[in-house]
């Protein structure tokens, strides 16, 4: 196994960097391929040569946009997954609360369920699968243009790290190939929920707009006065 990809698979993300430990926005988010080693954005003039990745987060794991990883490592029957309109890979695979008890499509090395016909979930798992059969990895790896990889890409590289934090479901699995929103877009803009405001504020304003206050005035005026007895005699 090559070391960068050795690296990419088993280095920590989205921790704080050492070196730039008093700088804002330090985490490391970016994988240097020349140095088999992560890094942070405050790192990047420090590896002018060097072939960079950009590492994002989705449901608090590690991915990679998907044409970026295809330029060195072939990701056929990896399940990739759409977010904000870019194809993503997981890195690793994602932990599992139980073991799935539903038969169809699993990952050949993790057993989690996927979507026909992928036949991993991570990067990760596919290369495992490939070790564990006895093959060489070279028949997936791919000799990738540097340039395509260099610092240039990274001069206008959002501080904000561009991370990618969506929500996942109960059991941890989710639709694959499927747009996803943001948890803040899904409870703030969603369509029913101010539907449902609007609707309630509209029945309010329309149940107000059929009294008619000067009616229930002179019904109000026209009651009788209280009854008066006759003296006694």
């Amino acid at each position: 196994m090559p070391g960068w990809l050795g690296g990419l698979v088993e280095e920590s993300f989205f921790v704080g960097c050492g070196t730039h430990e008093n700088r804002r926005k330090n985490e490391k988010n970016i994988f240097c391929l020349g140095c088999c080693t992560s890094i942070c954005p405050h790192c990047v003039p420090a590896h002018p040569s060097h072939p960079l990745l950009q590492v994002r987060r989705y449901v608090y794991n590690d991915v990679v946009r998907l044409e970026d990883l295809e330029k060195l490592i072939d990701c056929s029957f990896v399940q990739p997954y759409t977010i904000n309109s870019a194809k993503v890979v997981f890195l690793k695979p994602r932990p599992q609360s139980r073991p799935s008890k539903v038969a169809g499509n699993t990952c050949s090395t993790c057993d989690r369920i996927l979507q026909e016909p992928f036949r991993f979930c991570s990067l990760s798992c596919k290369v495992d699968h490939v070790l564990l059969q006895g093959e060489d990895l070279s028949s997936i790896l791919f000799r990738f243009d540097e340039s395509e990889l260099a610092f240039s890409r990274f001069e206008n590289l959002r501080m904000d790290n561009s991370d990618l934090l969506l929500d996942d479901d109960d059991d941890g699995r989710i639709t694959g190939g499927a747009v996803l929103e943001g948890p803040m877009q899904s409870k703030v803009g969603s369509p029913s929920g101010h539907a449902g405001r609007g609707s309630s504020g509209t029945k309010k304003k329309k149940s107000n707009a059929g009294f008619f206050p000067q009616i229930v005035l002179s019904l109000n005026n026209r009651r009788k006065g209280a009854p008066h007895r006759s003296p006694l005699s």
